[in-house]
């Protein structure tokens, strides 16, 4: 399931190769706070232009967008757990609330759409699973 990665877009942990022979990313960002920059308009804005080349990267934001399509290509299988929790709370976060940025990220990185419908199939299983234990 990808929504484990795409900016995460963004602002996932950084997920940085350690090399060509590495078999992870490094977990060095894992602990950086999805949610603060989720709720912080300018952190939020400034990697969202970085991954879409519309302003300078940080060092971080340089490493996640070399990184953003090898885990989306190998669905995320060097990542760490914590990344991928990052990952997919940034998706959801992105579909649900700032839909016109993740269309722009998912045309860059994502032509096919394929994690979306990923996303919101995962989405409606969830919603009819809550349904139908009532």
């Amino acid at each position: 399931m990808f929504m484990l990665f795409i900016i995460s877009f963004i602002i996932v942990p950084v997920l940085k190769c350690c090399g060509t022979k590495t078999s992870t990313y490094t977990t060095q960002y894992d602990e950086v706070d999805i949610k603060e920059i989720m709720d912080n308009e300018r952190l939020l804005v400034a990697y969202i232009g970085c991954l879409l080349d519309k302003n300078p990267c940080t060092p971080e934001g340089k490493e996640l967008k070399r990184n953003i399509p090898d885990a989306l290509q190998s669905d995320c299988n060097k990542c760490s757990d914590k990344q991928r929790e990052n990952a997919d709370a940034w998706i959801e976060f992105m579909i649900d609330n700032r839909p016109e940025d993740w269309t722009k990220l998912e045309e860059r990185y994502n032509p096919d759409g394929s994690y979306r419908t990923k996303y919101l199939e995962s989405k409606h299983n969830a919603t009819s699973n809550v349904d139908e234990s009532k």
